[in-house]
């Protein structure tokens, strides 16, 4: 795989506010140029992988076959153990055509209190982040991370995006939703791919 350099054009290959925002931040200090695949009104592919590992390839491809440059795309989601894993791949559409978190953060908590799973310190969960790499001609490299803790309801603060505010990481007493964004970028998921994926693929810090 070949390794990005300073001043190289990317594509965050996603139409998601939150997600594109939480990538500039994390790739401000590599001088790279980020342009996401809503500003080059590249289409969002159908999701029909079974794993993120896959849903974030295949929009990588995608968005590097469309734009002729490099792409970085992540897939990710919410796992609880009381739902055998959901909401999973599929935590994005939990929250329904307006992709309203509020609504699918409620289906959570709703699903796991008909399990009778709602018990202290609250159900067992982790985020899973793949970030996935491509490149025109269809070369890739997928990275994947994962953030343990639980899930609170009611849903605490106002920050991060999607189920941010019902999951509280092992060892801390703020929800994601709650947390400053460099103390969340410091441990979350997407984080912790991203520094396999920096390792691998990115140039020295500018």
């Amino acid at each position: 795989m070949n390794r990005l350099t300073s001043g190289t054009r990317i594509v965050v290959a996603s139409h998601n506010s939150g997600k594109i925002r939480e990538f500039r931040e994390l790739l401000a200090p590599f001088g790279l140029s980020v342009v996401s695949a809503g500003e080059l009104n590249l289409p969002e592919p159908e999701e029909t992988e079974t794993t993120f590992a896959g849903n974030a390839r295949l929009k990588a491809v995608a968005a590097a076959e469309g734009s002729g440059l490099p792409a970085l795309s992540d897939d990710s989601g919410l796992e609880v153990e009381a739902l055998g894993g959901d909401p999973g791949i599929y935590s994005a559409r939990w929250a329904g055509p307006t992709k309203d978190f509020n609504i699918a953060m409620a289906k959570v908590a709703d699903a796991v209190k008909a399990k009778d799973a709602w018990k202290e310190p609250g159900p067992r969960a982790n985020f899973t982040a793949a970030l996935c790499l491509a490149w025109p001609g269809g070369a890739y490299e997928v990275f994947e991370g994962k953030v343990y803790g639980h899930l609170v309801w009611p849903a605490r603060g106002i920050r991060g995006f999607g189920y941010d505010p019902m999951f509280l990481p092992d060892g801390g007493t703020e929800t994601f939703g709650e947390m400053d964004p460099d103390a969340k970028h410091a441990i979350s998921h997407r984080a912790r791919a991203f520094e396999l994926f920096v390792a691998r693929c990115m140039p020295a810090r500018i």
